[in-house]
């Protein structure tokens, strides 16, 4: 499907360096090497959404596997070009929370987190989707820029599954296309969207949690306010905060450690 767009391919072609939005230091710190890529993407989602075949049909053969380092997870990178701007893509790994529990959810988290990805596109099976909003939800606490691949819509139509894009776009406050990687439909709009995400043609304004509690919400701009003092660069203050509220060790320690740079 990809090749039937000649706006799109998976060659290379020079990066224009002042296209790099994404944080180099963050980022090769994570071990992904993003020479020449003016945009970083991330691929988030469930297992079992289809995210490996979304993976592959955005990046054709144009993509290689290893392990985060000091993790015995598994990295898949990958690329490809479009509007003559080219993308890195990078494959988390399919979990159900960010809640750092496990490996798989602590590398998502942080690269998301702390990688600061231009875009992140978060994968959910249409014919299941309530079970995937809750990492959904999540992601959009992280991140402003982001874009909800409702993948599988062939196996929701299948189950006489009707899902209104539109009307779960507004509510999420995020771009949402409707794919069936298998077949190839609806990639070339959602790399169309990533692009205009990135570019910031598309702006988001995510879903983010309301309605706590007059004293948990005072707590937690409290300790926002003090965290931007301390570290003025740190992202996403406000949900580090939470994290730390909620007795997060391991986003402590990245912090007391200086674990991750920040520039």
């Amino acid at each position: 499907m990809m090749s039937e767009n000649k706006n799109i391919t998976t060659d290379t072609v020079p990066a224009c360096g002042e296209c790099v939005f994404h944080n180099v230091a963050q980022l090769k710190k994570l071990g992904v090497n993003v020479e020449n890529a003016d945009y970083v993407v991330a691929l988030a989602g469930n297992p079992n959404t289809g995210k490996s075949t979304v993976f592959n049909a955005l990046t054709g053969l144009r993509q290689h596997t290893g392990n985060w380092p000091g993790k015995t997870v598994t990295r898949a990178e990958g690329g490809f070009v479009y509007n003559d701007k080219r993308f890195k893509l990078v494959d988390l790994p399919g979990t159900y929370s960010l809640l750092s529990t496990s490996h798989d959810e602590e590398v998502a988290r942080n690269f998301i987190l702390f990688g600061r990805p231009d875009v992140t596109v978060i994968v959910v099976d249409a014919s299941r989707l309530e079970r995937n909003l809750n990492l959904v939800l999540q992601v959009l606490e992280i991140t402003d820029k982001a874009v909800l691949c409702l993948n599988l819509m062939d196996e929701a139509r299948r189950h006489g599954i009707k899902i209104n894009d539109r009307i779960l776009a507004k509510d999420l406050g995020i771009p949402v296309v409707p794919t069936s990687a298998r077949s190839g439909e609806g990639i070339p709009e959602l790399i169309d969207t990533v692009y205009k995400v990135g570019s910031g043609e598309i702006v988001c304004k995510p879903h983010r949690i309301k309605g706590l509690s007059k004293t948990v919400n005072h707590a937690v701009e409290e300790l926002t306010q003090k965290l931007k003092g301390l570290y003025p660069n740190l992202p996403n203050t406000r949900w580090i905060a939470m994290r730390l509220l909620d007795g997060d060790k391991r986003i402590l320690s990245a912090i007391k450690d200086n674990e991750f740079v920040m520039n």
